[in-house]
């Protein structure tokens, strides 16, 4: 089973800091938030990923080809340019497929793309830019269960400014981004079946969302997993200081690992 990560976006909104990296590269904790979703699949047992690139997808590729020095101490000897690691991380049980899918391409395109890489008939699929405590078995459990062609996490998302909780103009309590009560939206953290393949094209215009998603809903093929626990993503500067806020606080509800 592979798990397909949308990583091609220009985080636009995220200003000069995803300037000259890709949005899934930004950090948390000082590691990207791609590593922090791929360290969720895996702790539930899901190491087989395919990273989908587009803007700037060189930058992805530099860093895995060199994860290991880039998280480890090492000695190399110059004489014959071998190396030695620390071994002090642990070493991830990861297999990573880096795809270049183009620049400009819409989603739907970047996963018929992936066509080839994938080998069982349910595989899952998420943004590269959200975190999330989901229970990924939980999640699968439940795809298997109805039998349609695709999963969607559903989510709650935070509210964009805090919360007053008041009573006669006095201040009970102030909630920094909580989760608001209504209003689901796709999280992300998708399982779908291969025949969702047949409902794509590699073209550059082929988006997922608007179109596929929209005509497969009407034909009563998608099904959503209401999580009410934890999810963020990340889409301005804002966003990202909170989640590094969390991290730094040791409440960075999304580790699991």
């Amino acid at each position: 089973m592979k798990i397909l990560i949308l990583a091609g976006g220009y985080g636009s909104r995220l200003g000069n800091i995803a300037e000259n990296i890709p949005k899934p590269m930004v950090t948390i904790g000082g590691k990207p938030i791609l590593w922090h979703i791929m360290k969720t699949y895996s702790f539930y047992g899901f190491n087989d990923f395919v990273i989908l690139l587009g803007y700037q997808g060189v930058k992805i590729k530099e860093y895995f080809f060199n994860y290991h020095m880039i998280n480890n101490d090492f000695t190399i000897n110059l004489a014959d340019n071998s190396v030695t690691y620390s071994d002090r991380n642990n070493v991830e049980k990861w297999t990573v497929s880096l795809l270049d899918t183009g620049i400009d391409t819409l989603k739907g395109g970047r996963i018929k793309q992936a066509a080839p890489y994938l080998e069982e008939d349910i595989n899952m699929l998420t943004y590269g830019d959200g975190v999330s405590d989901v229970n990924i078995k939980k999640l699968l459990e439940f795809h298997r269960s109805h039998g349609k062609i695709l999963t969607l996490t559903g989510v709650r998302p935070p509210s964009r400014f805090g919360e007053l909780v008041i009573k006669d103009r006095k201040v009970f309590s102030f909630e920094e981004k909580p989760q608001i009560s209504s209003g689901i939206i796709n999280g992300g953290f998708m399982v779908f079946n291969r025949e969702l393949l047949s409902h794509l094209t590699p073209d550059k215009d082929c988006d997922f969302e608007f179109g596929v998603l929209e005509d497969l809903a009407k034909q009563g093929e998608v099904m959503v997993y209401e999580h009410t626990g934890f999810w963020e993503c990340v889409d301005t500067e804002r966003d990202l200081k909170h989640l590094n806020k969390l991290w730094n606080e040791n409440k960075a509800s999304w580790k699991v690992w």
